[in-house]
């Protein structure tokens, strides 16, 4: 498997991470054929320094330092809150207000462990009616959603849009495996509908304003195209 690298230069890089691989060997996300960490050493060549995370069935836009020292100024960012961060999704229901904040604190990867503050801002793009009968209702109704993290919980979107009881569709741990399956087995969808789609930063070297981009894959793209939803227009990176 060779990565898809959206951004490279001397101290940093950004891949689109695939759906389904997970980045780094961890107790949580189980065994795997294939670690990203490991997939990007082979096709680099030399060290490479996660800088952020994204959880196993995630895709989207994961920024990678060359250097310990580019990793902890980039990390520093992120602890301050300067980068920004916009994923897309598709979700279960119509969420009213259109566009709102889910302000409820979450615990680490532990359930049982303490909790801390989590915000998530989110817009609803679009709407679609999938007229599919699913228990005492004939027609589901789904939303294309815009999330943008103020936090970087673990699993914060996923957990943030169960909490409101519009789960993310495809979401094993926190979503309706009636929606997941039928996802599956009428649009052939089997990952989950979460994109790391966007990220804004500061280069550590000149501060230079970045943005960087990760297209949808062909699964979700087509998705798109079947509801007849389109990926939103943001302002540039200033």
């Amino acid at each position: 498997m060779r990565l898809d690298i959206l951004h490279q230069d001397a101290d940093l890089l950004a891949v689109n991470k695939p759906a389904g691989l997970p980045v780094h060997r961890s107790r949580l996300v189980g065994p795997a054929e294939a670690f990203l960490v490991d997939l990007l050493r082979e096709q680099l060549g030399g060290a490479v320094h996660l800088v952020h995370r994204l959880d196993r069935p995630t895709s989207g836009v994961l920024l990678i330092a060359r250097s310990a020292e580019v990793a902890s100024a980039l990390g520093e960012q992120f602890m301050r809150r300067e980068v920004a961060k916009r994923y897309l999704a598709v979700v279960r229901g119509w969420p009213e207000p259109a566009e709102g904040l889910i302000d409820y604190p979450l615990p680490g990867a532990r359930e049982t462990g303490p909790r801390r503050e989590a915000r998530t801002h989110y817009r609803r793009l679009a709407t679609v009616e999938v007229p599919i009968a699913l228990g005492r209702y004939p027609q589901q109704r789904y939303a294309w959603m815009l999330a943008l993290p103020e936090t970087g919980r673990f699993r914060q979107i996923r957990k943030h849009f169960a909490h409101i009881h519009h789960p993310v569709i495809g979401d094993s741990q926190h979503g309706r495996s009636d929606h997941n399956r039928l996802y599956r087995q009428h649009f052939g969808c089997h990952r989950l509908l979460l994109h790391a789609w966007q990220l804004d930063f500061r280069h550590p070297r000149d501060a230079r304003a970045m943005r960087i981009e990760a297209p949808l894959d062909a699964a979700f793209a087509d998705l798109l195209a079947r509801f007849g939803w389109s990926v939103p227009v943001t302002p540039d990176a200033g």
